[in-house]
């Protein structure tokens, strides 16, 4: 049991949309990205999905909408809903998703990331 200074962890990810575990319950991770640009097309067949903005601001387009979330907001999207984040400028995110979630959902290409311990 140790806490984590999401300060420190975040300025140890060099690479953007790449999936980092901080932390682990309840067969769920905590997982800490930074983002920039525009990332794929995807949902998750048998997994929601927390996006929680911790810097900067995140876009996440859906085919009939899109949600914009600032610094200090969450967004949960539901198992099997298409949705393509977007970020601007630099951004820092925690995600709460269960342990088999892959960063791409149902897409598997160059940015399928496994998620490994910062």
């Amino acid at each position: 049991m140790d806490k984590v200074n999401l300060a420190e962890k975040f300025a140890l990810i060099k690479e953007r949309w790449t999936p980092k575990i901080a932390g682990e319950l309840n067969g769920s991770y905590v997982k800490l990205t930074k983002l920039k640009g525009e990332f794929i097309w995807h949902h998750h067949e048998h997994e929601d999905e927390m996006f929680m903005v911790v810097k900067g601001k995140l876009l996440i387009r859906f085919r009939d909408r899109d949600i914009s979330l600032e610094e200090g907001e969450f967004l949960i999207i539901p198992k099997g809903v298409e949705h393509l984040p977007v970020a601007e400028e630099e951004t820092q995110i925690i995600l709460i998703e269960p342990a088999s979630t892959l960063n791409t959902g149902n897409v598997r290409n160059e940015r399928t990331k496994a998620a490994d311990w910062i």
